[in-house]
Formats: C-alpha cells, sequence, structure tokens
C-alpha cells in the first residue's frame, strides 16, 4: 500500500503531484471536525505519545488507504455528543471529507469507515479535554 497518493502526472514531462498520508489524514480530520456533533477524534497509542511530548496531531483518529489507482479509503475515530444521530453525523461527515478531499487533492474517496469512539456531554468533553491538558 503506498504511502503517498499520486495525483497529476504529466507523461510528457514526468512532473508528478504526490500528498504524503499524513496531509491527507490532516485534511480528513478537519473537514470531520466541522461535522456538527462532531466533538472530537480519537487517536491511537502512537498519538497519545506523541502528544505528550507536546507535538499535537490534526491527524489523529485518521488512518488513510491509498490504492494504485489513487481512490482512498478513510477510517475516521471520533467522539460525538450525546443525544445526536449518529447515522446523520456520518452523512455529514462523508459529504464534509469527500468534497474536502476532492477540492483540495483531486482525489477521490472510494470508502469511508466512521466509528463512534465515544458519546459524551459537551460538558463532559470539555472536562476530559481540560484534564488531560
Amino acid at each position: 500500500m503506498p504511502e503517498t497518493a499520486e495525483v497529476v502526472q504529466d507523461r510528457e514531462t514526468d512532473d508528478t503531484l504526490t500528498y504524503s498520508n499524513g496531509v491527507i489524514e490532516k485534511i480528513v480530520a478537519m473537514a470531520t471536525l466541522e461535522a456538527e456533533h462532531v466533538l472530537g477524534m480519537k487517536g491511537n497509542l502512537m498519538h497519545f505519545v506523541q502528544e505528550q511530548f507536546g507535538a499535537e496531531s490534526l491527524g489523529k483518529g485518521v488512518s488513510v488507504e491509498v490504492a494504485d489507482d489513487n481512490g482512498v479509503i478513510v477510517n475516521i475515530s471520533i467522539i460525538i455528543e450525546y443525544g445526536s444521530f449518529a447515522p446523520d453525523i456520518f452523512e455529514d461527515v462523508k459529504t464534509r471529507v469527500t468534497e474536502r478531499l476532492a477540492a483540495m487533492t483531486g482525489l477521490e474517496v472510494t470508502g469511508i469507515n466512521l466509528r463512534i469512539e465515544d458519546v459524551l456531554t459537551p460538558e463532559e468533553f470539555a472536562a476530559h479535554r481540560k484534564r488531560d491538558e
């Protein structure tokens, strides 16, 4: 599986445009956080370790798989607001991520896997963030 996505290749000049997976993950995370009722992203152990050393990872909670045809499969883990309707959040996230990636990179999203990791009230989420700082 490629670690980068190649989008433009000019056959006459051998020019290429590539994006690292980290860039794609960051765009996906930012688009996801724009969705209503998404409180935050849920990262993995590596993101936790990075944050302990002061590195903030905007791509936490996101992984991408780039296929040879430049299709992108996106895996997202989020925390949503208690009382919200998860299927609506899923549709909102899919729309935003697909639109942002296409507009910014030209990449086609071929699949989105959204995992709800936690459900919190906004007050609980704020308390967790404050405690983690």
